[in-house]
């Protein structure tokens, strides 16, 4: 236990465990713990190559793959367990990302997503607001030709 938080030592994790949606809030790779276990159950988190769910226990030294949007994977290795949040800094310190550095076409493909993103008109999701309604009627109406 490290400043009343409750960490799992390396050398106390031969039989103890973390859940696997717990360990992933705690590790701050998802912002909570519900995101998690979506991400688990769509079958884009992997523990030792195989699909996980949420209740699995991982261990240190658990090889974890988890795939992120546009098909980005991240590669991570258990460090250390720990069941409550702890400061960020702390948190990083529980896992070791070994995901490879990005190639140059993957690099490529998203400076293009990001410029058509940026291209495409932002579209207002949902009715039109009350001014809007106004201003359509209006037109509608033949009063937008004053």
């Amino acid at each position: 236990m490290v400043a009343g938080r409750s960490i799992v030592a390396p050398q106390e994790s031969a039989s103890a465990g973390v859940r696997v949606d717990v360990w992933l809030d705690v590790a701050c790779l998802f912002k909570t713990r519900m995101e998690a276990q979506r991400a688990i159950n769509g079958g884009k988190v992997e523990v030792n190559g195989q699909n996980a769910k949420p209740h699995r226990l991982i261990h240190v030294g658990d090889q974890m793959r988890i795939t992120r949007p546009a098909g980005r994977r991240q590669l991570v290795l258990v460090k250390s367990l720990a069941e409550k949040h702890v400061p960020k800094a702390e948190a990083r310190l529980l896992f070791e990302d070994r995901t490879p550095p990005p190639t140059p076409e993957e690099l490529a493909a998203r400076e293009l997503e990001r410029h058509f993103r940026a291209a495409q008109p932002r579209v207002a999701p949902g009715r039109p607001h009350r001014r809007e309604q106004r201003r359509i009627r209006s037109v509608k109406e033949g009063e937008g030709d004053r």
